[in-house]
């Protein structure tokens, strides 16, 4: 065994390596990088992981499954790609800071010409403090300006946290609008991906099937647990014709999931005539809409925290519940 692990980290770090020095590689070279190195993963130490990230940091045509893969795991191994990776877009890092929060932030608030809202959420997560409410009377009426820009949305933030977590919201669906969220969703819509779907349904046991979910459609777990815990199917068929599936294959993982919901036939006629109805695109947009409602949720918890300790402060109330306080603290 200890002579199979040796062979494994080696071939990890050789194949990179070589794939580093090529000037420019080929589609074909990349995937087979990606086909050599993914089922190794696993078994290579955290330093050769850590030895890979920083050797592809600077690659520009890195693959892009392995780099996704890297970036997953802590700021040590992952940080020089957080901090250098070209193959990293605007939403790759969005969806990294909403997974791994204020380690992984910091890292990619190093980066060089970060994005001017990604730098600014990452302000608003590093110091959430310095968000506060001001009670309406001192706070000075504001002149209308006719920028858009980071610095006067932080502002409404600091003096209202609702608007600031609106205002990140609706940056965030339109960066992922930019970053072409349909077509990676279409990309990992294959046939393993039914499958997976199918088989954790059928299971019974929800958090299977919930888990396959959020790996279909990119998202966090929470989400992937609240389309299924409505009393209808409506969010679990916008995220199965999100992901294209045809309407048998939809059907059967809906009845699996709601079996209730399917009584009779005109039950399943009227899933069908939902479904064929449903135009992908909307889809989609309900699907960038979650992803970017819960990351913004995730910068706007520390104003929701500060915001509350205020509230307490100013009702000098003695008898606020213990448990709200673990939950901010926790947050």
């Amino acid at each position: 065994m200890r002579t199979e692990a040796g062979k494994a980290e080696r071939l990890f770090r050789a194949a990179v390596s070589a794939f580093c020095s090529l000037t420019r590689p080929s589609r074909r070279e990349i995937a087979q990088l990606e086909d050599l190195t993914l089922p190794l993963f696993d078994d290579v130490s955290v330093e050769s992981r850590r030895y890979v990230a920083a050797a592809l940091s600077e690659c520009e045509y890195a693959p892009a499954a392995l780099i996704r893969r890297l970036c997953e795991e802590p700021v040590d191994v992952a940080a020089p790609l957080l901090i250098r990776s070209p193959a990293l877009s605007d939403v790759d890092l969005i969806a990294l800071i909403g997974r791994h929060g204020l380690p992984h932030a910091r890292a990619i608030a190093r980066r060089r010409d970060l994005n001017p809202t990604i730098a600014d959420l990452i302000r608003a997560l590093e110091k959430p403090t310095l968000v506060h409410v001001r009670k309406p009377e001192a706070v000075a009426p504001k002149p209308v300006l006719e920028s858009s820009d980071a610095v006067t949305e932080a502002a409404d933030a600091r003096v209202a946290p609702g608007a600031g977590a609106e205002n990140a919201r609706r940056r965030l669906r339109s960066m992922m609008r930019a970053g072409g969220e349909a077509t990676s969703i279409s990309a990992i819509a294959g046939p393993e991906t039914y499958v997976k779907l199918r088989e954790t349904a059928l299971t019974g046991n929800a958090a299977f099937f919930q888990t396959a979910l959020a790996d279909a459609l990119d998202v966090d777990f929470a989400t992937a647990r609240s389309l299924t815990a409505n009393q209808n199917y409506a969010s679990l068929l916008a995220a199965l014709r999100a992901l294209d599936l045809g309407e048998d294959k939809a059907f059967l993982i809906t009845v699996a999931v709601y079996p209730t919901q399917f009584p009779h036939p005109q039950a399943i006629r009227a899933f069908l005539d939902r479904y064929r109805l449903l135009h992908r695109d909307l889809a989609l947009e309900k699907v960038r809409t979650w992803k970017a409602d819960a990351l913004a949720g995730a910068f706007q918890e520390p104003w929701q925290a500060v915001a509350n300790a205020d509230a307490r402060k100013a009702s000098n109330s003695d008898d606020a519940p213990a448990g709200s306080l673990r939950t901010s603290l926790r947050k």
